[in-house]
């Protein structure tokens, strides 16, 4: 599958002007060394770290002068400022839509197996949706593995009473002795790490807890904790969500506090990586869409990527192959971007479209999860159609973790419910369907 070699926006709507998007911080500089080529130095250089393979983040004084010393050294494939993602207004929250009630009858017999109570308004569960409840009517005769999703957001609320019990625990580090335990370079990193707030040697902290709802609605569309008699059901039974806290509230995301958290979910252990952001400017750099190859290549490592929200459909669709978005344009085969479905299977009017550059549909319409502070409310986009997407991804893997990212990405497209409303928009020309992908897997094993 061919993909243009730049990016996507997610679930944000972009409210900075052009110019603005070109800000970036003063005293970073990305390095990306040749192959078999040790990081270059220089007086410049003040400080270094290495984020993955020959990719370096270096802190400067004078980063005009230092870029411009080092883009003509033979050794270096390229250098690259560090660009932040631009401020953005976050998706609302909304009403449920009636609609959904109105197949409450129909469904409610197919989630038998479900003892939570709000169960009935995940219309994605649905034959309109993913197929979530004929497929758990048939799953596999053995227990999961258990999968770490990193959900690469706001933050979550670790004590969401849907969420607590499938929040990923560090084992390596004892809780709030202000110590490395673990040694892997951060402080008390129990459910992840925070790159927002750094300490005073500029390394990121532990504190992931989510002050705004998004990155809790995205976990808990993962992996809401199933037959706990309270709220709703994740679509994965068999999930550890991992906090990654690098979205700012008004969405104004540095590209190095996302590969950093793409590098930290990575060697942690995470296997799947929900990216629910974005931005519509890349400034002609490949420094996250190397790393995402880097995590795959090493790490084994999907990320899974939203679309974006800039259509007016039936009237306009916005196109990712003629406008990229960030990182979903990016061409990496790890790396799979979601379209967004709505309660009838069609299209949603506000998703992205890309023949070439978005592979497969999920349900992002009205979309029932979790929230901050034990509450419960919907929201639309395709920062919910990509959590929905990584849940399905990780049951997959789960049943049958020897799979390889690519062949996961594979069974996800080869296994999608194809439509009319999805043909000539995105490349599998379907939605995501769990029932299929669990017996497409079984086959291809």
């Amino acid at each position: 599958m061919k993909k243009l070699s730049v990016g996507i926006l997610t679930g944000l709507l972009s409210l900075a002007a052009s110019a603005a998007q070109d800000r970036y911080h003063p005293e970073h500089l990305f390095i990306k060394m040749k192959e078999g080529q040790k990081l270059v130095k220089s007086e410049l250089i003040q400080s270094s770290k290495n984020i993955i393979g020959s990719i370096y983040l270096v802190n400067t004084q004078n980063l005009e002068k230092l870029e411009a010393e080092l883009s003509q050294n033979a050794e270096i494939e390229y250098v690259e400022k560090d660009y932040y993602a631009g401020k953005a207004e976050m998706p609302k929250l909304e009403p449920l839509d009636p609609i959904s009630f109105q197949m409450k009858s129909l469904m409610e017999s197919n989630f038998t197996q479900f003892n939570d109570p709000s169960v009935n308004k995940l219309w994605a569960f649905s034959d309109k949706g993913m197929d979530v409840t004929a497929a758990y009517a048939s799953l596999p005769n053995r227990t999961p593995k258990e999968i770490i999703v990193a959900v690469v957001d706001t933050g979550v609320d670790h004590k969401h009473e849907d969420l607590r019990d499938v929040m990923w625990v560090n084992d390596g580090e004892i809780p709030g002795n202000n110590k490395d335990d673990d040694g892997n370079g951060y402080i008390d990193d129990i459910h992840g790490i925070n790159t927002l707030v750094r300490d005073a040697n500029g390394n990121a902290t532990m504190n992931t807890m989510a002050s705004h709802w998004h990155g809790t609605h995205v976990a808990g569309t993962i992996a809401a904790t199933q037959n706990n008699g309270i709220g709703i059901a994740g679509v994965a039974n068999n999930v550890k969500i991992m906090a990654i806290r690098t979205v700012p509230d008004n969405a104004d995301e540095l590209d190095s506090d996302i590969v950093e958290g793409f590098r930290y979910a990575a060697k942690m252990g995470a296997k799947i990586i929900n990216c629910s952001f974005g931005k519509k400017k890349n400034e002609g750099g490949m420094i996250v869409r190397d790393v995402i190859n880097e995590i795959g290549r090493k790490y084994n490592v999907l990320v899974i990527a939203s679309a974006g929200n800039d259509s007016m459909g039936p009237w306009s669709w916005a196109n990712n192959d003629t406008t990229p978005k960030f990182p979903a344009s990016f061409d990496s085969p790890n790396l799979l971007v979601v379209a967004s479905t709505d309660s009838g299977g069609n299209l949603s009017s506000f998703s992205n479209i890309g023949p070439q550059t978005v592979d497969v549909a999920a349900p992002g319409g009205n979309i029932y999860s979790t929230i901050n502070n034990n509450k419960y409310s919907s929201a639309s986009g395709t920062s919910m159609a990509s959590p929905n997407t990584s849940g399905v991804a990780a049951m997959i893997l789960g049943y049958y973790p020897s799979l390889k990212t690519t062949q996961l990405k594979r069974i996800l497209m080869d296994s999608v419910t194809k439509a009319s409303p999805y043909e000539g928009r995105m490349t599998s020309q379907g939605r995501v369907n769990l029932k299929r992908a669990l017996e497409n897997a079984k086959r291809r094993r």
